[in-house]
């Protein structure tokens, strides 16, 4: 038994070498994404592959969590052999990597008794890994070749000795080769300087403490996570979250989350979850966990530390072969998007249990925006790699929080700064703002995403962009209204360029000098109906630049006279308002998909009220949570308007249950994409 204030000071100890980690790799890198854009985590992990202590708040769940895995494929391909002075790297989604640009170091360390004991590893983003596009992320690959160089685990140092004939196949095949090696130092130095602080505690307290203290942490960490699980609604919750996803075209992937709260466990079931695509929308089997471990810990414990133990009372069912656990070679580029979605699902699933105590929905992904071509002053090739920050969503109590990192990332950078941007790269940085009326409309509004606009200054240069939340926007809840699409484009001659006739998914698409790339995030979903916000509230944000005044009247329903509210005027403003919303009776159709919910009959008249046809996509209004999404199946008028006046729409009986409601219930419709998707 370990005394509690050596516990403390121990559990101290741990996190100030996981800082001191952070610290060494900004001052050290090579590249700008690391040393500004901050784009890494840093972790220690023990012997059975358990996350030891990750510093709060400042890296990344989707780097760390992972690292689980990682260990134990190290683990399973090296068995005993695995010796004081060994090194890995590791990149491979399908045994527990991320995307091909996330490159893990595990340096193992060995107590006196000669035991794998605490350990640092560091997970960096490469800016450049190979692949068919500078920067490696493209939206239109269809198979893991064209990402870069796969990394299964491999021994990259054997009992100190390096591996330089791996370490020059792997480089070689890099853009960037003097970044990239740059970078692999400072990752090394990194483990090393966390080396020398774990030798001092072991030095000081002893291996045996040390691991006594480990213990305690994660048994604790377990304890306080089935204490808050018990305080949930017990039950079996279901709800399905979307991608855009395709090759020639838009075709939706869906997620479908099963959430069962049961005692002090939850267990998150994603059969239903769509097949693995030839696009880069999939994962492997670590990040869809990752995904609903993050979410469930963001709103049961989201002030504790995060270690391994904390795990225990969850368990994610990920069938393979889907998008959740593509199988080779599937492209897994875009594994923030997957894991993103994964966490839209699991929420709208939670809201449920947690009775509406949710927060609008996020940007949808990393927003990867690569300039990329060869360097006027050096030839060499240049990578600017850019991850605009969206606005986070509303929530009970408070507006979202505009362009910063979600509350599901890292306290990484929300731009790169300006200055380095231009000494780094031939481009310019013509405007950077809020982007006003962004934010989803809601009692508690969304936060605001951004515009960004770069001018180009090379010839040779090519964007490619993989992005989610391009057509279908981040959702508000509780009647909260969606935020804006993201937005990635090309002014050239005052003209708008489209760079692909798929939003958000772009490869090699060549760019002129003096074009103007423009990149907009989006906003977060609102919280609650924009009808019942504080006009004073919608005044403020008008005065701020928020919310523009036309904007103003026709969402929130605030009618400004000489920059004030008018009282009689915006009554009747939002009196009109509600009247012209569309209320709808849902009951369950025969025929319709039984597996998913995204499909609904519409009746004539309803679909023409909305403006829609079959292939649009619509939204019910969930006044205790997430919106249900669905596909316009058909139309028909054999649906007759109820007593009451009320228009009647077919759902599958899934879709009754993610929306929480009885057939034949009352529930407000809105559109949300008029033109036409394939389902």
């Amino acid at each position: 038994m370990i005394d509690p204030i050596t516990l403390e000071v121990l559990r101290e100890a741990f996190v100030s070498i996981v800082r001191e980690m952070r610290v060494t790799l900004v001052r050290t890198a090579y590249s700008s994404i690391l040393y500004e854009g901050e784009d890494f985590s840093c972790v220690l992990m023990d012997g059975h592959a358990q996350i030891v202590a990750m510093s709060r708040g400042q890296d990344h769940p989707l780097h760390i969590v992972p690292i689980g895995w990682s260990v134990k494929a190290v683990r399973e391909k090296f068995g005993e052999d695995i010796h004081p002075g060994d090194i890995f790297l590791h990149n491979d989604p399908y045994t527990g990597g991320t995307h091909l640009n996330d490159v893990a170091m595990i340096y193992p360390l060995f107590g006196p008794d000669g035991d794998l004991f605490v350990f640092p590893v560091v997970r960096a983003h490469w800016g450049d890994v190979g692949g068919m596009s500078p920067g490696s992320l493209s939206g239109r690959a269809t198979e893991i070749f064209q990402e870069g160089v796969r990394i299964p685990p491999i021994k990259i140092a054997d009992r100190g000795r390096p591996n330089q004939a791996a370490l020059d196949l792997i480089f070689s095949n890099m853009r960037g080769p003097r970044e990239r090696r740059g970078d692999f130092q400072a990752m090394l130095g990194t483990c090393r300087k966390a080396s020398e602080r774990i030798d001092e505690l072991i030095a000081r307290y002893g291996a045996a403490t040390i691991r006594a203290a480990v213990a305690e942490l994660m048994d604790r960490a377990e304890g306080r996570m089935r204490r808050a699980i018990r305080g949930l609604r017990e039950g079996e919750y279901v709800y399905e979250a979307h991608l855009e996803a395709g090759t020639d075209r838009l075709e939706p992937l869906t997620v479908r989350a099963k959430v069962v709260v049961a005692g002090d466990t939850i267990t998150v079931d994603l059969a239903g979850t769509s097949p693995q695509t030839a696009g880069p929308t999939n994962v492997g089997p670590a990040m869809a966990p990752t995904g609903a471990f993050t979410i469930i810990k963001s709103f049961l414990g989201p002030g504790a530390d995060v270690n391994s133990g904390a795990f225990r009372p969850l368990t994610v069912i990920t069938p393979p072969g889907t998008i959740v656990n593509a199988d080779p070679p599937a492209p897994c580029g875009g594994m923030v998007e997957v894991k993103y979605c994964v966490e839209s699902a699991v929420m709208g699933a939670l809201a449920q249990a947690l009775d509406g105590k949710v927060a609008g929905d996020l940007k949808g992904g990393g927003n990867h925006c690569y300039v990329g071509g060869p360097h006027p002053r050096t030839g060499e090739t240049f990578i600017f790699y850019e991850y605009p920050a969206g606005g986070t969503g509303g929530f009970e109590g408070g507006d979202g929080s505009n362009t910063v990192r979600t509350w599901t990332e890292s306290d990484m950078t929300t731009l790169q700064p300006i200055e380095a941007v231009e000494q780094l790269y031939p481009v310019r940085i013509e405007r950077t703002a809020l982007r006003e009326d962004s934010g989803g409309p809601g009692r508690w509004r969304g936060g605001l995403g951004l515009t960004r606009e770069v001018l180009i200054q090379t010839a040779g240069t090519q964007l490619s962009v993989l992005a989610e939340k391009c057509v279908l926007p981040p959702f508000g809840v509780c009647g909260g209204g969606s935020g804006a699409t993201n937005r990635f484009w090309v002014r050239r001659d005052g003209q708008r360029v489209e760079p692909s006739p798929l939003p958000g998914k772009v490869s090699g698409f060549p760019l002129e000098p003096g074009d103007v790339l423009v990149m907009d995030s989006s906003g977060g979903g609102g919280f609650g109906d924009a009808l019942e916000r504080d006009p004073s509230g919608v005044v403020a944000d008008v005065l701020e630049g928020y919310v523009t005044p036309a904007a103003a009247e026709a969402v929130y329903g605030v009618v400004l006279h000489e920059g004030a509210p008018d009282t009689g005027a915006t009554g009747a403003r939002r009196a009109e308002l509600r009247a012209a919303r569309l209320r709808i009776r849902v009951v369950a159709g025969a025929g319709l998909d039984a597996t998913r919910g995204r499909e609904v009959r519409l009746s004539s008249d309803a679909a023409g009220r909305l403006g829609v046809a079959p292939g649009a996509v619509v939204e019910l209004v969930n006044p205790r949570g997430a919106p249900l999404r669905a596909w316009v199946a058909s139309l028909t008028a054999l649906h007759a308007a109820a007593a009451d006046g009320a228009a009647v729409a077919e759902l599958a009986p899934v879709a009754l249950r993610m929306l929480a409601v009885a057939d034949g219930a009352e529930v407000e419709v809105r559109a949300v994409h008029t033109g036409v998707l394939k389902v």
